[in-house]
């Protein structure tokens, strides 16, 4: 689709357009583009809120704009803001060069502003123990819940994501293994371990499942991500473990951890992660802040 062809009022191209034409554009425009919902509304919130304060988009306002946000936000709020009117521009230097004019000022259109670093916590807080982990898949098991033992097995095994873990069919314990395909084309392969395999089997064969979904409700479809969090907190309480560290991604953590204190590769871990930087994986070569405190005690005694 040719975005330069958007269809802009008349009237907008012999004035400059309120924020209000301006935002209806952008959201078609995005629309357009086949941007969902909650990326068009997180856009939008954006450029609404630089032309509540400026009525040009110019290098100058777009700075004071990063520098007001920075003021008011976090830095993971400021740079969603920051992609959003940097989205903006970029759309704007696609429409023809008579509108363009007319929507934003000459020198604009090359102009991005950069994102803000985030400093990584030397930290991870709330990250389920070894012991709890195996008191869960334990207490689990003794009360004959399979599935739900499967579950954080899976979760705690695997390092898998949430959206993953509903992700895995009968086929793939088949072949010890199952490749996630990203929009860039990327494969991420999520090894699931032999002994593993061969437990979820027998499992399956006494549910008389042979193929397709492993995690799924009474109706034979997919559970959520949201009703997994959910259980996992009725676990916690139940079998008394902080309900706090109790959540799908707490257990990916407690994969990462123990990888690394059995085989201590942080680049073969950052594989298996499916993280795109191995500077998101060093956080598991440190210790909690809880941790640290106990040392801190301990060691400073001058």
């Amino acid at each position: 689709m040719d975005n330069r062809k958007n269809d802009v009022p008349a009237e907008c191209m012999n004035r400059k357009p309120d924020t209000q034409e301006k935002l209806e554009w952008f959201g078609e425009f995005l629309r357009q583009k086949g941007a969902s919902g909650n990326t068009i509304g997180s856009y939008l919130t954006s450029v609404r809120l630089y032309h509540s304060m400026y009525e040009s988009l110019t290098p100058e306002n777009l700075q004071a704009y990063k520098k007001w946000l920075l003021e008011h936000y976090k830095p993971s709020t400021v740079n969603a803001r920051i992609y959003g009117i940097n989205q903006y521009t970029a759309a704007l230097c696609t429409v023809d060069t008579h509108l363009a004019a007319v929507l934003m000022p000459e020198g604009t259109a090359p102009y991005r502003l950069p994102s803000v670093k985030q400093q990584q916590k030397p930290f991870l807080d709330n990250v389920i123990s070894k012991r709890d982990y195996e008191r869960l898949k334990r207490c689990l098991k003794k009360d004959n819940n399979q599935f739900w033992y499967f579950v954080v097995r899976y979760l705690g095994a695997t390092g898998a994501r949430v959206s993953e873990l509903i992700q895995i069919k009968a086929e793939h314990i088949k072949i010890g293994y199952m490749d996630l395909y990203s929009k860039g084309g990327k494969v991420r392969r999520i090894y699931f371990p032999e002994k593993l395999c061969e437990e979820t089997l027998l499992w399956l064969e006494e549910r008389e499942v042979s193929t397709g979904f492993i995690f799924t409700n009474h109706h034979g479809k997919q559970i959520t991500p949201r009703g997994i969090s959910s259980q996992l907190k009725v676990f916690a309480k139940k079998y008394r473990i902080a309900p706090e560290t109790v959540y799908p991604h707490s257990f990916r953590h407690r994969f990462a951890k123990n990888f690394l204190a059995k085989f201590n590769d942080i680049s073969l871990l950052a594989d298996l992660m499916g993280h795109e930087s191995i500077e998101t994986t060093r956080v598991y070569l440190t210790r909690s802040s809880a941790e640290q405190r106990e040392l801190i005690d301990k060691i400073v005694t001058w």
